[in-house]
């Protein structure tokens, strides 16, 4: 048994000692947890002005502390940004997290604390692996070297004191040892911002050490692959790294990914484990290895909170704890952190599927969005883009529909737009290019992507004929205000329905 093993041995008898408490203690962690929360951040900004000190319990708490989203959220980060600190944490704030935007900005900028780092984000990746062995006896993965597909950090022009990144970029930079022992890795690579030389430099630097462990979004992951692919000659991955065993995934649906990867990586013996983290915090993991449902974190100095949808949207909306909860129920996730974030709407919507322990897993966004590669597109990126190119080519659209067009282990993935015009462009070449360019920029994540068109091309857009969704609707039956066709979808079903009730149309009338 390795040194590594060893160490990893002791650490899993040691902390699922503390994980066993979550089946019989939960409520009185959280409840801890948000004691302590408020304990550390009394004396803060935040504190002060929310009176933490007088707080007692937690229907204190909600009677004093309203929901934010990032919108209501974004006047203190602000502050923060600009050099002050004791807003929002005691700590001091060194680090944003970048992620895609909101109505009002292209980006949001989530601070993140050390405390969040360590005991949180760090704490998580070592319990996913604690659990990957605790499945998997027989695993040889520290025995390689893993891979982490990260993104890119940069001075803040707000103030030099501050670096804001993608999630996992901020993360790399401040890798424990142990972490920089087992991925061997080049933060000179890994932190690079021009994707199209970074996955060059990755490829070169790995293709020939004993590779293992990949964790990444699947978009990058594939992209790498196809590049270890074209550097090798080969075309199973296992062929270059025999001893490749687990891929850890999170951030956007596997699902559609799956027989791409199984056929990139056609060997029984390689695993996959979802997880479930933002920027905002790591939340869950998969803790089975026959189920894909996710263990909630309990300990990790996250509060949670869980708002029945009929409440979302209400000037007041109610929430519930832990021991209130139903399963297979669609909650939209309110959380208090370690890094500052208090009763925050992080958007993202969950169904638990066990109580004892809680397990869960994400079923959507409070909003319609489109998050098939990592882009969280939405609806008011969609339609800011679209009304920039209805301007500039003269044009006016009556209704729209986008959905995925997903990555095969031969084609990069895109966007699939159906548009009715009022008003067509004369040019539809066109008007998709400056769509495109109007969609980055009002999108980061999707402007990542995009770059030089190596996780993404350019979107296929589709013109039909005037009354073509109202004709849809009424031909399933579906006429009226409560039935709409979602803007943005992550899986395709709307889409071809719609292109094939339209190419029907078309067939009807004897156009071709």
């Amino acid at each position: 048994m390795s040194i590594v093993q060893s160490v990893v041995t002791w650490f899993i008898s040691k902390r699922f000692k503390q994980i066993e408490q979550y089946w019989d203690n939960a409520s009185s962690i959280q409840e801890k947890t948000l004691k302590n929360l408020l304990r550390s951040a009394q004396n803060t900004d935040f504190g002060k002005e929310h009176h933490f000190s007088q707080l007692k319990t937690i229907a204190d708490f909600k009677k004093s502390v309203p929901i934010r989203t990032y919108e209501t959220f974004k006047p203190y980060i602000d502050t923060l940004m600009n050099g002050k600190q004791n807003v929002l944490w005691p700590s001091t704030i060194k680090w944003f997290a970048k992620s895609s935007g909101t109505t009002s900005d292209k980006s949001k900028f989530i601070p993140i604390s050390q405390e969040a780092l360590k005991r949180c984000h760090y704490q998580a990746g070592r319990d996913t692996m604690a659990f990957y062995c605790r499945n998997h006896p027989n695993t040889k993965v520290f025995d390689g070297k893993g891979i982490i597909m990260g993104g890119s950090h940069e001075i803040s022009e707000l103030n030099k004191g501050m670096r804001y990144g993608d999630l996992s970029a901020v993360l790399l930079q401040n890798i424990p040892a142990l972490g920089r022992y087992l991925t061997s890795i080049d933060l000179k690579i890994a932190l690079m911002d021009e994707w199209e030389a970074k996955i060059q430099k990755l490829a070169e630097q790995y293709i020939d050490k004993d590779v293992s462990n990949i964790s990444g979004v699947p978009t990058w992951t594939i992209v790498l692959i196809k590049k270890i692919f074209e550097i090798s000659g080969k075309d199973r991955l296992d062929e270059v790294w025999p001893n490749f065993e687990l891929y850890i995934h999170g951030g956007v649906s596997f699902e559609p990914y799956r027989t791409s990867f199984q056929k990139l990586i056609p060997s029984e013996k390689v695993n996959y484990v979802q997880t479930y983290n933002a920027s905002e915090g790591f939340f869950a993991m998969q803790d089975q290895a026959k189920s894909d449902d996710m263990l909630l974190m309990l300990d990790y100095g996250i509060f949670f909170e869980f708002m029945p949808m009929g409440e979302v949207g209400k000037d007041d909306p109610q929430t519930i704890q832990l021991d209130e909860v139903d399963l297979d129920t669609n909650y939209a996730l309110i959380i208090s952190t370690n890094s500052g974030l208090w009763r925050y709407q992080i958007g993202d919507t969950i169904q638990f599927t066990s109580r004892n322990p809680y397990r869960m897993k994400v079923s959507g966004r409070t909003k319609h969005f489109l998050n098939a590669f990592g882009e969280e597109v939405i609806v008011d990126n969609s339609d800011r883009a679209l009304s920039e190119a209805c301007s500039k080519h003269n044009c006016r659209v009556v209704e729209y529909t986008v959905a995925p067009i997903f990555m095969t282990e031969t084609q990069r993935g895109s966007h699939e737009w159906v548009i009715e015009f009022e008003q067509a462009p004369t040019d539809l070449e066109a008007f998709t290019k400056d769509l495109d360019q109007f969609l980055q920029n009002v999108n980061s994540d999707y402007e990542a992507k995009r770059y030089k068109s190596i996780a993404l091309k350019i979107p296929t857009v589709h013109s039909v004929e005037r009354n073509t969704f109202y004709a849809w609707l009424k031909s399933k039956g579906k006429l009226g205000g409560q039935h709409k066709i979602p803007r943005l979808s992550n899986n395709r079903k709307y889409l071809e329905e719609i292109l094939g009730f339209h190419s029907q149309q078309r067939s009807d009338v004897g156009i071709k």
